[in-house]
């Protein structure tokens, strides 16, 4: 049940109608756009879905689906089923090219059995033809030998045709000979000028002749031009011709009217058939202007139940979508900057049945409502809907809305009381499987009693366990819905500091109207805005305060735990790389052990088993001298080659000379020096002569004096600190992968096996190092590499929904991923 019967107008979708007539390219879908009803029946809406989804991946990505001749033949069948009435070469042209669209439509959906492509589609031809072939082939076949591809009946029709248009042509022919040679002559007379020829007029040939001269020839004049300068005139001695002519047209005109009629009669025995044909070329017309519209709504087909439910992702009003499509021009008359739908997420189910909006005025409240009632209108009629792929819409048996002002001088109804009108129907009408939307509940009366009425409306229709969503500025309904089951409050979003509105529904808290804020920026006197509140009361101001309060508290911890959330990824992340390295380097140490286990056991077994082949030997030779020399030095030689430790090459760092600047003057004690030729550094402890003692580090030495070189203190120093020249070894940096790391994907511009290969390695590195929200730039577009990434991204189990951007943020152009 609907209510009220305007209720399309009033959620817009009478335009909807309107844009999928515009799409359709003959009345016969144009038709069916009329025919559009409201369904509660499941299984049909999941057809009628599906048909339309099939028939957007073919306008997306087959060109070869017949797109011309839909023509629109029913008044031509309607004709045929007269007995003794023949249709006319143009008729038959018609539906010529109607069947043959028709039979094309069969077979682009035939050659796509194969692959069980299309099959809703497929399934609609089996139903509105006579099989895989449509229209019986000997019918067909008729038509197309009888007409030809210029819409007239074929020489080949029939014997006596061929036999009249040959003798025509003949005769025409003749005459035409006639008539060129009294056209030169006239012409050579100067009768006639140079650029007049033969020409029609009445169905015969006549000449053109100067009007001064068309009594020197005989003949019968037919007409003149507009000037009477020029005459028309048939020469007396063509006049049989041309009667000849005239009357094996006449013998023409019947033979052709003897074969329509023939095909006429043949025609009227499969009319049932062919209608059935007309009618799926309609529903074909029809489903094509769905997916036309849904493509340009950027529509998709959500995840249909057969129950009461709404839980919708980034859902978008179609209408302002489409107006927000052209770029509205700026004040000087240059395209300005497209503006962005605020896409609406909202969730009812049965613990939270019916939402109470409140809200500053203008923040988009109505909007909310009517997109709620346009989209749920839209895929009950069997249309896409632009939302969120992965978005649930449930199916109601009614639907009720209560929106603008229904006023009426006729009935006698106020605007109150046509709003209590509308009430009346929702409480005797409300069940479980409704769908009620009232905008502006309760006002049009003294704001006390209509706040009052409002709320027992309101647990009267919660009582019937309907679902729904209001509009409202009542205090006391936004207390009730707190305090109720099945109730839940919302908020259309408002920035408190620059006041103005955010056009974003918040589920979970009340909002405020922001009156004395949007008053004092509108430039009301602060004297009256303080007389106000005085009037109003201390609860109800601070109801208002602190609702604005909580809002600014709520972004304050948003950004908190935004913060939080973060450090809590990165600190994840480490925790992960940190295990992963340990876990690494324990089964590498453990792969070590086993392998030297084996290799040790190996050698064991191969020393044993040499060694008892050694005793045996010498046993064998009664521990003769020359034998058993030789397998004692075997013995040694495999001790030397196998059971020796492997020497471990060590590179030992190349020295690089230093280069010390010498320190003039006389070696004393005390003084720094350096060997000549070395690099060793030392001080002068005492002298004896030409020998000096020399302290280096923790020795000491004599050297002759003439073997020093002075070097200064800066020298001593630098050269003995202690430099640590250990080798390190070099491991992972667990915190690299992590800085270079970007959660934002860029594959605009690149072919579909790229895009898809950079998916991958995106998404690999994402899930090891623990990120939950990735960010995909694929662009708009047509929407192909999105719905190919989208497509691709659902075999990951570990990925849990996919969504749009915020339109502030690239919108359908980017894809945000959200990790399990």
């Amino acid at each position: 049940m609907l209510y009220p019967t305007t209720l399309e107008h009033k959620l817009g979708f009478d335009t909807i109608r309107q844009r999928l007539k515009e799409a359709c390219i003959s009345p016969l879908g144009q038709d069916y756009v009329d025919k559009i009803r409201f369904t509660d029946n499941s299984q049909l809406i999941d057809k009628l879905l599906r048909q339309t989804d099939e028939f957007r991946q073919i306008v997306q990505f087959e060109t070869d689906f017949p797109s011309s001749n839909y023509i629109d033949i029913r008044a031509h069948l309607s004709r045929a089923r007269v007995e003794g009435l023949a249709l006319s070469e143009a008729e038959f042209f018609d539906i010529k090219l109607a069947l043959r669209t028709v039979q094309d439509c069969f077979r682009f959906l035939a050659k796509r059995a194969e692959t069980n492509a299309f099959p809703y589609l497929r399934e609609l031809a089996q139903m509105g033809g006579t099989g895989a072939t449509g229209v019986d082939k000997k019918l067909t076949d008729a038509i197309e030998r009888v007409i030809d591809d210029r819409g007239l009946v074929r020489d080949s029709a029939s014997p006596e045709l061929a036999s009249i248009r040959r003798r025509i042509i003949s005769e025409q022919a003749n005459l035409r000979k006639r008539l060129d040679s009294i056209l030169r002559q006239a012409r050579q007379n100067g009768w006639i000028p140079d650029d007049l020829s033969l020409t029609v007029r009445g169905g015969r040939l006549v000449i053109p002749i100067a009007a001064e001269h068309k009594r020197k020839i005989k003949g019968f004049v037919h007409d003149e031009s507009q000037t009477g300068q020029t005459v028309f005139l048939e020469p007396a001695e063509v006049f049989d011709a041309n009667n000849e002519i005239r009357e094996l047209e006449y013998e023409e005109r019947r033979e052709i009217h003897r074969i329509l009629l023939a095909l006429t009669d043949q025609l009227r025995p499969h009319l049932e058939e062919v209608r059935k044909a007309v009618n799926f070329l309609a529903q074909i017309d029809f489903i094509r202007a769905k997916a036309k519209l849904a493509l340009q709504l950027d529509a998709v087909l959500p995840k249909l139940v057969d129950r009461p439910l709404i839980d919708w992702t980034n859902a978008r009003h179609p209408l302002l979508f489409l107006s927000f499509q052209k770029p509205v021009p700026n004040a000087d008359g240059s395209p300005g900057e497209r503006k962005s739908v605020v896409p609406l997420s909202v969730r009812l189910d049965e613990k939270a049945r019916i939402l109470i909006i409140s809200g500053p005025n203008a923040g988009g409240k109505s909007v909310a409502l009517k997109t709620i009632g346009l989209i749920q209108y839209m895929l009950q009629c069997g249309m896409l809907v632009p939302m969120a792929d992965f978005s649930e819409m449930g199916v109601f048996q009614n639907l009720f809305i209560d929106i603008g002002d229904e006023q009426s001088l006729e009935n006698d109804l106020s605007t109150y009381s046509s709003h209590l009108t509308a009430m009346k129907q929702f409480v005797i009408g409300a069940n479980k499987r409704t769908l009620f939307l009232i905008d502006e509940f309760g006002t049009g009366t003294e704001p006390g009693l209509g706040g009052a009425i409002a709320e027992s409306i309101l647990e009267e229709l919660n009582k019937s366990a309907a679902y729904g969503v209001i509009n409202t500025h009542y205090t006391n309904l936004k207390v009730f819905a707190d305090k109720t089951p099945g109730l839940v409050n919302g908020a259309m979003r408002f920035d408190g500091e620059h006041l103005e509105p955010l056009y974003q529904l918040e589920i979970g808290r009340p909002g405020s109207s922001f009156a004395f804020e949007i008053a004092q920026k509108i430039g009301l006197p602060k004297g009256v805005i303080e007389r106000a509140k005085e009037k109003l009361g201390n609860q109800q101001v601070n109801f208002e305060k602190l609702l604005k309060e909580l809002d600014i508290e709520r972004r304050v911890f948003a950004e908190k735990n935004l913060e939080i959330g973060i450090n809590q990824r990165k600190a994840a992340q480490q925790l992960a790389e940190y295990t992963a390295l340990k876990t690494r380097l324990d089964n590498e140490q453990k792969q070590l052990i086993n392998d030297a286990k084996q290799k040790a056991k190996s050698l064991v077994q191969e020393a044993n088993q040499r060694i008892e082949n050694t005793i045996r030997e010498i046993k064998e030779n009664k521990a003769e001298r020359e034998p058993t020399k030789q397998v004692r030095q075997e013995l040694e030689k495999f001790d030397r080659t196998q059971l020796q430790p492997e020497a471990l090459i060590v590179e030992k760092p190349q020295a690089v000379e230093d280069e010390f600047e010498t320190d003039g003057g006389v070696i004393g004690v005390g003084s720094y020096v350096r060997i000549a030729g070395q690099n060793a550094i030392g001080q002068v402890q005492s002298m004896r002569g030409k020998d000096a003692e020399v302290r280096i580090g923790d020795l000491k030495s004599n050297v002759k004096l003439n073997r020093l070189e002075k070097v200064s203190r800066k020298e001593f120093r630098n050269a003995t600190e202690k430099k640590d020249d250990t080798p390190r070894s070099r491991g992972m940096d667990i915190n690299e992968k992590m800085q270079n790391f970007n959660f934002n994907l860029d594959i605009r511009g690149k072919r579909g096996e790229e895009a898809i290969g950079e998916v991958d390695r995106f998404v690999d590195d994402a899930l090891m190092l623990g990120f939950p929200e990735l960010r995909i730039v694929h662009g708009k577009g047509d929407g192909i590499l999105r719905t190919l990434v989208r497509n691709h991204l659902r075999g990951y189990k570990q990925v849990a929904r996919m969504a749009d951007e915020h339109a502030d943020r690239g919108g359908a152009g980017v894809t945000v991923v959200t990790m399990k």
